[in-house]
């Protein structure tokens, strides 16, 4: 071209021509996967109350998992406290079209015997969660689930570290995988939505020892109100 003057030489090295006219290039095509983390896969959300469903149940329905829920709480504690959690999860799985597995058998003696010696917190969460976990993994690995993960991950009062370490160990053992995710992002979003819907938020964890630590949270409260304030929480 530069023989024939169809060019100029700008420079040798590089070697560099200029053209007398524009020349228009095909755009590279840009290949962007909008393919998502659960898509194709289903996964079994093991649920340990109404409000802490939501915003995970929402969440991972955007990450295109095609969810279903899984109730298995024996250490929710005394068997009214644990029907009236059910009754709440059950009305907004059927309000969001979420299948659900139930565990018929409320085995609260299963969970004493597990926790027996090993009362303290954290001590006793740790192995709450292995049993609600490794009952999730087993009805996963039974129904044909690829994956399962837990509501327990959106509560700052959980031990969430504990809870993943639990879970990935237990999907290795199964077969299956643990998926992760920190659902605590989604706390307030649990709460807006737990409001709207009317949905029972209980005041502890669930079992026994929790909810005598919260009785004596509130009463270290109490005492530490001025007189005043105690007067008008009275009437």
């Amino acid at each position: 071209m530069l023989a024939q003057g169809k060019a100029k030489l700008v420079a040798e090295t590089p070697l560099t021509i200029q053209l007398p006219y524009a020349v228009l290039l095909k755009p590279r095509l840009r290949v962007q996967s909008e393919r998502k983390p659960g898509e194709g896969q289903c996964l079994l959300l093991h649920i340990c109350c109404g409000p802490c469903s939501t915003y995970a149940i929402q969440r991972l329905r955007e990450q295109g998992f095609a969810v279903s829920g899984f109730w298995y709480n024996p250490n929710i504690h005394p068997f009214a406290e644990h029907e009236r959690r059910r009754e709440c999860a059950h009305a907004y799985a059927e309000e969001v079209g979420l299948p659900m597995v139930w565990w018929e058998e409320y085995e609260m003696p299963a969970y004493f015997r597990a926790v027996v010696g090993h009362e303290a917190f954290g001590e006793r969460c740790a192995i709450c969660y292995r049993l609600r976990l490794e009952r999730t993994a087993q009805v996963a690995r039974e129904r044909g689930f690829y994956a399962f993960t837990t509501t327990l991950l959106i509560s700052p009062y959980q031990q969430q570290a504990v809870i993943r370490s639990i879970g990935e160990e237990t999907a290795g053992q199964y077969g299956l995988e643990f998926y992760f995710e920190n659902f605590r992002r989604g706390w307030s979003e649990r709460g807006r939505i737990a409001r709207e819907q009317e949905l029972y938020q209980q005041r502890y964890c669930g079992c026994v020892y929790s909810e005598w630590e919260a009785k004596d949270r509130q009463a270290s409260t109490w005492r530490r109100l001025p007189a005043k304030r105690k007067q008008k929480k009275d009437k």
